[in-house]
């Protein structure tokens, strides 16, 4: 087992590194910026080292200062926690040449998933069901028209690399085509610098529900059910749950063995997730992300397993603590991810943190790196805390979560506190009945009948 480990990473996540390595009687290294120098983690941590200035990619994203802050501190291992480095092949390659550890799945694996158009290829031969499209990149706008012909518009022009909405274009007819290849190209250059694309039909109402997936490297392989992260506004998770209201054991059952199968066929080591659409009884494959996920405690509720846990201990090359057989879920869990945004427009509200009082109670999880007097910093993204509930069910899971937001005092910086509040209030989403299109259908009617 490893003795001391880098947080490569910052915020609630940082934190959250850090609790299990303690529990597990593993030191720290936190790594941090100028801008974060007074964080809770940097002050938890058993040692700290400045990597650089505010921006992020002269300090979390900068490799060489990592790989000196793990050499100086003697750290034997880093977790990259998820975003900035999490899904870096070169980075993990970088750490392994270094002969440190590396919590998170291979490099080769890394650079297979983060290419969306290889990640199809690998899908399709492990047996997982596709989103109809083309077979590799477009090249030119011939080949495009013959494709989208085939499988029917709408069709939807995404970027090979990177994801969050970037290089990603809905097509309604064929006179569009050229246009808005052009601009998915563009946008898929400028954020990830690199322009292929690809085509896939485009469902018209799906849910999107993921599975919760681990090997390790004696050939183990198992699934933790699946997640519902149908909540988005532009391509951004805001609430998730497990287990999926539109699932039922046998379909859970049924999926989840055919993603164990198929990460067990791929010899992948690690945490990871494979995200589907799901739409009339179907799922279809369209991506999957190698690291830890934002919304993991919802699974970790269900069916209590510490996934970082998990994590290290697969990295250090001990086999999984469960063997499928031995997972159960049970109950319901819901997670909120409270930004430091204006509810209404969404715009960033980073600053000091006047007062600040967590709820709690029986069931009622917390993971926010926040504390009274702390300021917000402007140069990150706006998720400051995530709270998940759990229940015996999902209406006992709701009148909890009800509970916990009125609780839940941030004061100084406005929050997305109140946008929870409200959706929790409608019964569309009280039944369970909404797709990847309803919360920003349901902000567009809010926004009209003010």
């Amino acid at each position: 087992m490893f003795d001391k480990i880098l947080i490569a990473n910052r915020g609630e996540i940082a934190l959250r590194i850090h609790r299990a390595c303690h529990e597990m009687g593993i030191k720290t290294v936190a790594v941090h910026s100028t801008a974060d120098s007074d964080a809770m983690h940097v002050r938890l941590a058993d040692q700290a080292v400045c990597i650089g200035p505010p921006s992020a990619t002269e300090s979390y994203l900068n490799i060489p200062a990592i790989i000196s802050a793990a050499e100086i501190t003697g750290a034997d291992a880093i977790h990259p926690g998820y975003g900035f480095l999490s899904e870096n092949a070169r980075f993990a390659e970088i750490v392994e040449e270094h002969q440190i550890g590396w919590i998170g799945p291979s490099p080769k694996h890394i650079r297979m998933m983060g290419d969306k158009v290889e990640a199809k290829r690998t899908a399709a031969r492990l047996g997982l069901p596709l989103v109809p499209g083309s077979d590799g990149p477009i090249t030119d706008l011939s080949e495009a028209e013959t494709v989208a012909f085939e499988i029917g518009y709408p069709v939807l022009v995404k970027a090979a690399s990177g994801g969050g909405g970037r290089g990603m274009k809905v097509v309604d007819s064929p006179e569009k085509l050229g246009t808005l290849i052009a601009q998915a190209r563009a946008e898929a250059k400028a954020a990830f610098g690199d322009d292929t694309v690809y085509l896939e039909k485009y469902l018209g109402n799906p849910r999107h529900i993921e599975f919760q997936v681990f090997g390790d490297t004696h050939g183990n392989a198992i699934h933790l059910g699946e997640r519902d992260c149908s909540l988005q506004r532009r391509h951004q998770k805001v609430l998730e749950e497990a287990p999926s209201p539109a699932l039922n054991a046998a379909q859970r059952a049924e999926m989840g063995e055919i993603v164990r199968k198929a990460i067990a066929g791929l010899g992948y080591r690690g945490a990871g997730t494979i995200e589907f659409l799901y739409e009339e009884g179907r799922f279809y494959f369209i991506e999957m992300n190698t690291r830890l996920q934002v919304e993991h405690p919802v699974t970790e509720m269900i069916t209590g397993i510490d996934l970082v846990r998990e994590q290290i201990r697969v990295a250090a090359g001990l086999p999984l603590s469960v063997k499928q057989e031995d997972i159960r879920f049970a109950g319901h869990a819901i997670e909120c991810r409270i930004n430091a945004e204006d509810p209404a427009t969404f715009t960033p509200s980073p600053g000091k943190v006047e007062h600040y009082h967590a709820p709690g109670g029986l069931h009622v999880r917390v993971d926010s790196a926040l504390y009274s007097g702390y300021r917000i910093p402007s140069n990150y993204d706006s998720l400051i805390s995530k709270l998940i509930v759990y229940g015996s069910g999902r209406n006992d899971c709701l009148m909890r979560l009800r509970r916990a937001l009125e609780e839940y005092i941030i004061s100084g910086p406005k929050t997305t506190i109140p946008l929870h509040q409200a959706l929790i209030e409608d019964p569309e989403f009280q039944n369970g009945d909404y797709t990847i299109k309803w919360l920003e259908n349901w902000l567009e009617t809010k926004r009209s009948a003010e």
